[in-house]
């Protein structure tokens, strides 16, 4: 199949993202640092404390100030640290407008910041299927979700996610997604991926996200299983004939899939 058998939209995308690629490739190799830091997981390679990190957002984030709120509301728990990283929810956003998606797959919503983020890119008869097996973070977000009016574009879905894709394919809804996002437990990221890949029209999307596990992909523990299921899905992806792929250095690695 052509390399470019795709819309214009999403090949001029894809060739702008090698360029981001390349771009971070050469970051690390100049600041090591900035690619991998600690052994421990967290959202973002280059540290949230950085002054080069203010810099990305001071120089590129056009925030909602609804999404601003949200952010700053999860960021209070312990466990904010897991959201997207918010210059990642806009590149997201920003090629969700770019291919003129209107159905859209998350898996793992935590407090809804991407889901949200990704509602407002959306026409108002978009619709987010947004997939998680705790609500209690949801509810956090869910009324920031309706003072930003884009409520009704989320459709939320509380039980495992592999059940809400099986039933979204048994209802007939096969390649009729454009753009997907999967961040939730890695050890079932390659379920995800090859669930969401049917749902996903061609010229669609899927992004991945913590595809670097902070550098731990590069030599992954015996006993993390999680580390292990990323490196296999990096490797299967790179030799996927069904896909092309970018991987970029951006929060903890996302990797970005377009299907032919």
């Amino acid at each position: 199949m052509p390399l470019f058998s795709v819309p214009k939209e999403v090949a001029v995308g894809t060739a702008m993202l090698g360029v981001a690629f390349a771009t971070g490739l050469l970051a690390g190799k100049r600041y090591p640092s900035l690619l991998f830091g600690t052994s421990k997981p967290h959202k973002s390679i280059i540290g949230k404390s950085s002054p080069l990190w203010q810099y990305i957002l001071d120089h590129s984030l056009r925030e909602h100030p609804i999404l601003k709120k949200l952010r700053l509301l999860t960021a209070e728990y312990p466990w904010g640290k897991m959201m997207v990283s918010c210059d990642q929810a806009q590149l997201m956003a920003n090629l969700i407008k770019l291919i003129k998606a209107k159905k859209v797959i998350e898996v793992g919503v935590l407090t809804g910041y991407n889901a949200l983020s990704m509602a407002l890119a959306l026409p108002d008869n978009g619709r987010v299927i947004a997939c998680d097996i705790n609500e209690d973070y949801a509810k956090i977000g869910k009324p920031l979700w309706k003072e930003a009016g884009v409520d009704h574009k989320i459709d939320l879905r509380i039980k495992p996610a592999t059940q809400t894709l099986d039933e979204l394919l048994a209802g007939g809804e096969a390649e009729t997604f454009d753009f997907a996002f999967i961040d939730a437990d890695k050890e079932t990221y390659n379920e995800y991926y090859e669930k969401c890949l049917r749902l996903i029209k061609k010229g669609g999307i899927i992004a991945i996200d913590n595809v670097l596990r902070c550098g731990m992909v590069l030599k992954p523990r015996k006993d993390d299983l999680a580390t292990q299921s990323i490196h296999h899905l990096n490797e299967k992806l790179v030799r996927d004939a069904r896909v092309n792929i970018s991987m970029i250095p951006m929060g903890d690695g996302v990797t970005l899939v377009f299907k032919l």
